[in-house]
């Protein structure tokens, strides 16, 4: 990751503790768009990225006990994180935000996108408007398009084009149902935050994609 993309993430990390730092108790404790992630679990879980924690020891014991599921593993690491008191955890992000230490199973791209998307899952429950600066926005947008798991993107976006109204994103079957919106909502969108996301969009393919989620939860 270039110089750039490295103050993105700086930037990102200062923005959100400012938000968190105006956040109330009660918002704290609200449920955030990650699932059975509160707010403070998923503030704990972008704090905590940079610091040198959990440890190697931690995190096998962590897999052991999610069976192997390393995103069941994570959110239990990160649920005893957010154990800290908020100003803690806010006051953390503040202190690691020009830090480019990264955990071993991570990389500097992913970091941006993480803070991205994990911004919104904090922010659109509680009501809170947070833009996205456009360049880094693009960046985490083709970054998930670019991945195969755990989004799987392309494959859930099928027969779908998706066009941003904000950035230089149109990506997706060119004769394809239009979905389009803003750079914040198109990236919850690829990221499966998906009831969230599709109120937020427009275009014939809403529905389109509106009706896959229903069946796909038909199907569970």
């Amino acid at each position: 990751m270039d110089e750039t993309r490295w103050q993105d993430v700086e930037r990102e990390r200062l923005s959100l503790a400012d938000t968190l730092e105006s956040l109330t108790p009660p918002q704290w404790e609200s449920p955030s768009l990650c699932a059975r992630w509160r707010v403070r679990d998923v503030a704990a879980h972008v704090a905590m990225s940079p610091v040198p924690e959990p440890s190697m020891s931690t995190l096998v014991a962590s897999l052991v006990r999610a069976r192997g599921r390393l995103w069941d593993a994570a959110a239990e690491i990160a649920i005893d994180y957010a154990r800290r008191p908020p100003a803690e955890i806010s006051h953390t992000l503040r202190e690691v935000a020009n830090s480019r230490a990264m955990p071993r199973i991570t990389n500097p791209e992913n970091l941006l996108m993480d803070l991205l998307v994990h911004g919104q899952d904090i922010a659109v429950p509680l009501g809170i408007d947070r833009p996205m600066p456009t360049e880094a926005a693009v960046a985490g947008f083709e970054r998930v398009w670019a991945m195969g798991w755990p989004f799987h993107a392309r494959r859930r976006m099928r027969g779908v084009r998706l066009l941003s109204t904000d950035g230089p994103v149109d990506v997706g079957v060119r004769d394809g149902l239009v979905v389009q919106g803003r750079l914040a909502d198109l990236l919850l969108l690829v990221t499966g935050r998906t009831d969230a996301a599709l109120g937020r969009l427009a275009g014939e393919g809403v529905e389109t994609l509106r009706s896959r989620l229903a069946a796909a939860r038909g199907r569970r």
